[in-house]
């Protein structure tokens, strides 16, 4: 009952953030605030409060990696939990209290070593509520993140600052950045939602300062999928077709081609025969985690049912359970 006393009595004169960052893990709380409910919330000691066990998120869901909590907690750090957790008094054992939502922010913060976190109690909360919370949840599109750190950039904050406020790497920074000045086809196939993964929109940017005309003539094609896989073929044929070239390699100090009494060029071995029904080096393109990546064949994971996965995003390497990987393709090398 003490303990009780205690966390009713230490109401924080918690101020809302505009920008609502506890939920930067998947970026959905950036532009919405939950409004204070019976008066304002209290600053409940961590160790009073248990998670539900029949909460609707599971263990393996991608909102509980410990890449995601990381990332949280790391914004919880810098930040604190902006947007309070909801409790109810615990059914069992008097003095305590169980989740109704915020589990995400409850142990990013433990993971950050608070021992307090702002909540509000609500003993009229079903497990209905919490389907209903989690669906109703929007996460925010890439347009509305690049426009936010753009204004942040206008403010003038450096990149780096933006991303350790939003507790993401800098190239996630730029990447959105990438979304504020595309050219003509991209962004109006960014903006008809033809394609909104931003890895796939930097890498045609990239393509498209390499063969602009190229690049629109092949987005022009209503049909044409606008994947990572087909960005990559497109890149590797125009690379092929621009040093596979008709001139001459070694430039203006060459032989002759015209010149019959020239030298001729040593003989180049025969191509090897390709079968185009096998792979030379397979790459097996993954989803795990809410991103793209690819799994390490040649890393020995720590034992049976677990592989190692490279996402795309940031190059970050970790070891996950295959039970959790959706196989995307598989694709040459």
């Amino acid at each position: 009952m003490a303990a009780k006393k205690q966390a009713a009595a230490a109401t924080a004169s918690h101020k809302p953030s505009s920008l609502g960052l506890d939920s930067i893990g998947d970026l959905s709380g950036l532009l919405n605030q939950p409004t204070g409910g019976n008066g304002g919330p209290l600053e409940l000691p961590i160790d009073l409060i248990d998670e539900d066990p029949n909460q609707p998120r599971h263990e393996d869901s991608p909102g509980f990696s410990k890449q995601s909590l990381g990332e949280l907690a790391d914004t919880i750090r810098e930040r604190k939990v902006k947007s309070p957790i909801s409790v109810r008094p615990h059914p069992e054992v008097e003095g305590r209290y169980m989740i109704n939502h915020g589990a995400r922010r409850y142990r990013a913060s433990i993971i950050a070593d608070k021992t307090t976190i702002p909540a509000y109690i609500d003993p009229d909360y079903t497990e209905a509520d919490q389907v209903i919370e989690n669906l109703q949840r929007n996460d925010l599109t890439p347009r509305e993140i690049a426009d936010w750190i753009g204004r942040e950039l206008a403010r003038g904050k450096k990149k780096r600052d933006i991303a350790k406020e939003l507790g993401k790497s800098p190239a996630f920074v730029t990447q959105h950045v990438t979304l504020l000045d595309l050219p003509e086809p991209i962004s109006e196939a960014f903006t008809v939602g033809r394609v909104n993964d931003v890895t796939v929109i930097n890498e045609l940017v990239k393509v498209h300062k390499q063969a602009p005309e190229e690049v629109a003539a092949w987005m022009d094609d209503d049909t044409q999928d606008l994947t990572r896989g087909s960005v990559k073929l497109l890149r590797e044929f125009l690379d092929d077709k621009q040093h596979g070239g008709d001139g001459d390699p070694q430039g203006e100090g060459g032989a002759d081609d015209d010149n019959e009494e020239a030298e001729p060029k040593a003989k180049s071995k025969k191509p090897k025969e390709i079968d185009p029904d096998k792979l030379k080096k397979a790459i097996v393109v993954v989803y795990h985690d809410e991103k793209l990546g690819r799994l390490l064949l040649d890393r020995r994971p720590s034992q049976e049912g677990l592989a190692w996965v490279k996402y795309e995003m940031d190059g970050q390497e970790v070891e996950v359970d295959l039970l959790g990987v959706e196989l995307v393709a598989v694709m040459e090398a």
